[in-house]
């Protein structure tokens, strides 16, 4: 069996994202030259998560709106994290609605996806760098 490891790295320009990632990551399938196996894909922040979904802009802008219902950003005064002198208690909430990682089988060297799937890199405290690691075990 083999193994292939590698990182994304990414900064948004603004406070929330949703970057649809598949290419890169069957780009890192290619390289890696694995043909049949799993990959792993998992933000390395805790105020960021990939998940799977459509790449349809209706259903990118629904999820950014029913997030921050569920967690919004402000007021930061009702968040007991934020008392350390962070603002990002919300970010770490939806990434927890969202997810912290994806598996995906790999066949015949392709991303062995269902109907519509993506992979998504969502970000919820942006404009600073962070990265994704791709991990890729098989043969």
């Amino acid at each position: 069996m083999k193994s292939y490891r590698e990182e994304l790295w990414f900064n948004t320009p603004h406070r929330r994202a949703y970057l649809n990632i598949t290419d890169q990551v069957q780009g890192a399938i290619n390289k890696s030259g694995i043909q049949e196996g799993l990959c792993l894909v998992n933000a390395m922040h805790i105020s960021a998560s990939v998940y799977i979904n459509d790449d349809e802009s209706g259903l990118l802008h629904d999820y950014d709106a029913w997030l921050e219902k569920l967690a919004p950003h402000e007021p930061t005064s009702q968040y007991r994290h934020n008392d350390t002198g962070e603002d990002n208690a919300d970010a770490h909430l939806k990434r927890q609605v969202m997810g912290r990682e994806v598996v995906v089988a790999i066949t015949k060297g392709k991303l062995d996806f269902g109907p519509w799937e993506q992979i998504f890199y969502g970000e919820f405290d942006g404009r600073r760098r962070k990265r994704v690691l791709i991990k890729i075990i098989g043969e």
